[in-house]
């Protein structure tokens, strides 16, 4: 029998998803869960890889079950041996050709901003800080320019291991609560720090250190060398994972800031 998992994760404390000797990761994490849980190894694949300090309100694995258990005793009991920062929220039998990786069209990540003069220590590793003023709109301007198939050279970290740097981005939202911006990128895939990277090119423009044409150039130049710095990893959020083929997984799950001006 085939499993995915939903996980939602605090990727302050790890170092990433992925798993590394001697380091806090959140595929160590889950495993190690999991064998207390079934009593074997268990071995996961993700739909996507976080970063250092990233995390994820929709992080989706899937793994061969070596016993048989209901799905709600592969949440609450895997959840019983996992730390607070880590939580099975859902659990789904699935085809065995299923591939959490492979099996996914779509993934949705938000970046959420704190736009204010002082930083606030208590979203402190949740969100971004800008201290200066920073224009949502001409943000939103700068990123339409992203929609569609592109060359992300000039957004890809020049250790990604991508075969290709092209990309179709599906949707790009900005939008500002308060003091608080939040950008949504829709995409068959990203990067490694693609959105990151994006994020702070994006904020140069809301600041009006650059220009919407500028960048628009930095895209067309496929150059990482001319875009801003990589945006700090705390505000990033993995939200959603599509499977059009299985539509009974659940797709999305709003960020701890995705509720802020709803009615």
């Amino acid at each position: 029998m085939r499993v995915a998992l939903g996980i939602q994760y605090n990727g302050s404390a790890f170092c990433g998803w992925q798993t590394q000797p001697d380091m806090p990761n959140v595929q160590d994490t889950l495993e190690s869960a999991l064998k207390a849980f079934a009593t074997v190894p268990i071995s996961t694949v993700c739909a996507g890889r976080t970063d250092t300090g990233v995390h994820a309100t929709h992080q989706v694995v899937d793994f061969e079950a070596p016993v048989a258990r209901p799905m709600t005793a592969w949440v609450r009991g895997v959840n019983t041996f996992l730390p607070s920062s880590v939580a099975v929220r859902w659990a789904h039998e699935v085809p065995e050709d299923f591939s959490a990786r492979f099996s996914a069209t779509e993934r949705t990540y938000e970046y959420w901003i704190l736009n204010d003069a002082v930083r606030s220590p208590l979203s402190e590793g949740l969100v971004g800080w800008v201290f200066r003023p920073c224009d949502e709109k001409r943000m939103q301007e700068a990123a339409r320019f992203l929609l569609g198939e592109h060359d992300f050279t000039s957004f890809r970290a020049l250790e990604c291991q991508a075969k290709s740097p092209i990309r179709i981005v599906h949707e790009v939202s900005i939008r500002r609560v308060g003091k608080m911006i939040g950008i949504k990128l829709r995409a068959n895939a990203f990067l490694h720090h693609m959105v990151r990277n994006i994020v702070g090119s994006l904020v140069y423009v809301g600041t009006g250190k650059e220009s919407v044409e500028w960048f628009k150039a930095v895209l067309d130049a496929r150059d990482r060398k001319v875009a801003a710095p990589t945006f700090a990893a705390g505000g990033l959020y993995l939200v959603g994972v599509k499977y059009p083929n299985h539509p009974y997984l659940p797709s999305y799950s709003q960020a701890p800031w995705s509720h802020l001006g709803s009615s």
